[in-house]
């Protein structure tokens, strides 16, 4: 049997609870109950990102990316590499690879998509489309400087371990709302990133 943390532990998890996720949405209203029909309907911009289950032979990472600080949205932020989907791409798979591209200079022949995570709903305005993707070793990746200030991978083991899961708040738009962060080393992955990585904690692993 697989390691609990090898990237081979993970594509079985995937391919073994893929197909029970359905058409089920989480998001910022999966932790703060409060926000109710409301949030569900606002009119949201669909968008991608690559969730990349780096493949290294003892133990699987995700590669996380810090966004540079001059961004108008989310700058300084950790988050997955992703974005809108545009009308010429094919798919929300086809968006997050592009994206991936053109972010940090991930080849998509390196990558194996693994399926999708269900939906998550951002208080921004976007329907998030996390696709589950294993990623070869060591591959040499070029960030782009007007977007990314670094990119850095995070053991899956400390992101897939709720005790690492910190629930905190701030007041956004005059209410106060409930978010998960993960502190590591010198960074803090907190808001969209750290509540889609909970979705997966929950989905893949929380019956442990």
């Amino acid at each position: 049997m697989a390691a609990p943390y090898s990237a081979e532990s993970f594509r079985q998890r995937v391919h073994a609870r893929l197909n029970h996720w359905g058409a089920h949405e989480f998001g910022d209203h999966s932790f703060n109950p409060g926000l109710g029909v409301a949030f569900k309907n606002i009119k949201r911009q669909p968008a991608a990102v690559l969730v990349p289950v780096i493949a290294h032979e003892r133990e699987a990472t995700i590669l996380l990316t810090e966004r540079t600080h001059d961004l108008p949205s989310h700058p300084g932020q950790i988050a997955f590499p992703g974005g809108k989907i545009d009308a010429a791409d094919a798919s929300a798979e086809a968006a997050a690879l592009r994206e991936a591209q053109e972010e940090i200079g991930l080849s998509p022949g390196h990558v194996e998509v693994l399926g999708r995570a269900p939906g998550y709903l951002t208080g921004s305005g976007f329907h998030i489309v996390p696709i589950l993707a294993l990623v070869a070793p060591n591959v040499e990746l070029t960030l782009n400087r007007r977007e990314v200030a670094d990119a850095f991978e995070v053991p899956l083991s400390f992101l897939m371990n709720p005790a690492n899961h910190r629930r905190a708040s701030r007041i956004w738009q005059g209410v106060e709302r409930t978010f998960f962060e993960m502190p590591y080393r010198d960074r803090n992955i907190w808001g969209v990133t750290a509540g889609i990585l909970r979705v997966l904690y929950e989905q893949l692993y929380g019956e442990e």
